[in-house]
């Protein structure tokens, strides 16, 4: 991210931005956890339109799924906002625990609940589940990358659902 480039697309000058933020870092910070707050939500909205009771195995699945559909979609629709988002190691933004005051929020945290609900719902085995976040994410957001800004960027629509479906099954399959 370039700052000129940011400021002109708001149309202030460059210089407008040190008024808010000391530095490059500081401002390429501010976009990253506003980045992280969008998926965020995107990802809860998606959890939100599941119907099902907690621990019934489709609901739980299905929750899951929304998961990672909120997550290409955010990829696919805003691409400047996705690459931003993790442009700085951001474990405070994207892994960071719980603070007590309700339910952990940031997209990681919203994955390891899904996962959790999974455990519950009798899907995932307790002893599978430790980690299990973290192959299930590289998996999803390789295919963001690839399909985004990458080497598939410029497949058909039908060839990246497609794609999008053997990602799903293939998490799925390696639940159980």
């Amino acid at each position: 991210m370039v700052l000129r480039e940011a400021t002109r697309m708001v149309g202030v000058v460059p210089n407008a931005a040190y008024r808010h933020f000391a530095d490059r870092d500081e401002l390429l910070a501010a976009v990253c956890a506003a980045a992280m707050r969008e998926l965020a939500d995107r990802m809860a909205a998606g959890v939100a339109r599941v119907r099902g009771r907690h621990g019934d195995p489709d609901a739980a699945r299905l929750r899951l799924g929304a998961i990672g559909t909120a997550y290409l979609e955010f990829a696919r629709e805003e691409p400047g906002l996705f690459a931003t988002a993790f442009a700085l190691p951001q474990q405070h933004a994207y892994g960071a625990p719980d603070d007590g005051t309700g339910p952990d929020r940031t997209p990681l945290g919203q994955l390891r609940t899904a996962l959790d609900e999974l455990v519950d719902a009798g899907v995932l085995h307790q002893q599978r589940r430790d980690g299990i976040e973290y192959p299930i994410w590289s998996a999803v957001h390789g295919l963001a990358v690839l399909t985004g800004p990458g080497p598939l960027r410029d497949i058909p629509d039908a060839t990246r659902h497609h794609l999008e479906e053997l990602t799903f099954t293939f998490i799925g399959e390696g639940l159980t």
